[in-house]
């Protein structure tokens, strides 16, 4: 999995961005099949904006996307939405394969 992090009016120290990686690595315990998560940090002047595009495999693509004044609690809430999103797809996946199809349900 590649983690690509991109800055937008200033820059981000190292440290600032391992801790991001670090967080960011986290989204491969909701699902293995990530291939490439891109991280795109505008620091403006106040508000924060942090920007995630998860890519997995069979071009399912997840993207989460937050404003705040602190870049670490704009981080964490964009993650918890692709956390969502993840959990949602996946139950959608999985349910859908335990599912009999419409036509081998028994008549009512």
């Amino acid at each position: 999995m590649q983690i690509k992090i991109a800055t937008r009016h200033g820059h981000l120290a190292e440290e600032t961005q391992n801790k991001i990686r670090e967080k960011a690595e986290k989204l491969l315990h909701y699902f293995e099949r990530i291939t490439m998560i891109e991280i795109t940090v505008d620091l403006q002047k106040e508000i924060k904006v942090v920007e995630l595009l998860v890519n997995t495999e069979h071009k399912h693509d997840f993207v989460g996307k937050e404003e705040h004044a602190d870049l670490f609690s704009a981080l964490d809430i964009a993650l918890a939405k692709l956390e969502g999103q993840i959990r949602k797809y996946k139950e959608k996946i999985q349910n859908h394969r335990r599912t009999p199809p419409m036509g081998d349900l028994p008549p009512e």
